[in-house]
């Protein structure tokens, strides 16, 4: 599999669709972590918008869709397996808001551990070096 992966990739493999599908490509990867970019924080039709901004809280959005991408590059099948967002620990904001911050949004997720019932990821919001947000999620598997 060639990289990057873009937009044509994430929309066939991930259930966020439209403009709720938030990244614009997988970066690398490999059997842990992922880096994917996303470009589109400042657009005025961003679907999480509130108050005429993009606040920081968006950035969990931002690090889970890049936990469900890495979950899809690591299933043993084409079909993943289908979790919903169970928990979310430990997030740190370093800002206000994202649509504000100049450049392409550099997404980090990390997996800290996998079962039968779900998995955990660290991930990380950045831009030009400057951290923005991070955290914990949680998904867990339906059964």
């Amino acid at each position: 599999m060639s990289l990057p992966l873009g937009r044509d990739w994430l929309a066939s493999h991930l259930p966020h669709q439209g403009s709720m599908s938030l990244l614009d490509e997988i970066v690398r990867w490999d059997a842990t972590t992922l880096l994917a970019h996303a470009r589109r924080h400042g657009d005025a039709d961003h679907p999480l918008r509130r108050g005429g901004e993009l606040p920081i809280t968006a950035g969990i959005e931002y690090g889970a869709q890049a936990a469900a991408a890495h979950g899809a590059l690591v299933a043993a099948s084409s079909f993943p397996q289908a979790g919903l967002l169970a928990s979310v620990r430990d997030v740190r904001f370093h800002a206000r808001r994202l649509d504000d911050v100049a450049g392409p949004l550099e997404i980090v997720a990390e997996q800290l551990g996998s079962g039968a019932a779900g998995v955990m990821y660290r991930f990380e919001v950045s831009a030009a070096s400057v951290h923005l947000v991070e955290g914990r999620v949680t998904v867990a598997f339906r059964r």
